[in-house]
This record gives C-alpha cells, sequence and structure tokens, in this order.
C-alpha cells in the first residue's frame, strides 16, 4: 500500500512561487505513474500534470508554462514547483500514484492519493 503526503502549500502573493511535495512509502515513485491535481471550492477536481514512470512528462494548458513536475528517486519524492501564481490557482493540491504505464490524466485511473495540501493565493 503506497502512502502519499503532500506539503508545501501554503498562503503566497500572487506572482510568487511555491514547491509542493509528495513523499512516498511503501513504493518507490519511479514504479508509478505520479501526477498532481488540484480542487478549488465548489469545483471539481482538476488534472494538473504528470510524469511516467519512465520520466516522460504529460503538462496541460492549465499548468504549461508555470508549473513544473518533477521527481527525485533518492528521496521517494515529486515536487510540483509552481510559479507566476494567480488568484486562480487558489486550491488543494493533491498528488497521486497510478500503476499503470502512460500519462493517466483522469482521477479514475489514479490508484492511491495524498491528503492534499492547501494553497491560497492572495492579491
Amino acid at each position: 500500500q503506497v502512502q502519499l503526503v503532500e506539503s508545501g502549500g501554503g498562503l503566497v502573493q500572487a506572482g510568487g512561487s511555491l514547491r509542493l511535495s509528495c513523499a512516498a512509502s511503501g513504493g518507490t515513485v519511479s514504479s508509478y505513474a505520479m501526477g498532481w491535481f488540484r480542487q478549488a471550492a465548489g469545483k471539481d477536481r482538476e488534472f494538473l500534470v504528470t510524469i511516467s514512470r519512465n520520466g516522460g512528462l504529460y503538462v496541460t494548458d492549465s499548468a504549461k508554462g508555470r508549473f513544473i513536475i518533477s521527481r527525485d528517486n533518492a528521496k521517494n519524492t515529486v515536487y510540483l514547483h509552481m510559479n507566476s501564481l494567480k488568484l486562480e490557482d487558489t486550491a488543494v493540491y493533491y498528488c497521486a500514484a497510478a500503476r499503470r504505464l502512460g500519462f493517466p490524466s483522469r482521477g479514475g485511473e489514479y490508484d492511491y492519493w495524498g491528503q492534499g495540501t492547501q494553497v491560497t493565493v492572495s492579491s
């Protein structure tokens, strides 16, 4: 059973940056496709980006140019680097792990989820 723990969320001013971390236990991040999602209050969960088992990347238009996913196999941790944050980036951010190959982009394709970390962007 893989357990995922996100951290790094908080309050940041618009235009600022944050780095979210997703530490895994019970499995190695390189054995899974690792994705980041977010869910704003009153909205559906939104897929942002994934890194495949072999290190390939798939980035949605929402994340392109501002959000970067990376993986540190030695630390068994995946990161989401967020830059030029906007008010509309305010949400709970979740990392997830999928056993499947390729670039899963739907929540149902992921097998394990973290508890989420709140990101609040202020003006």
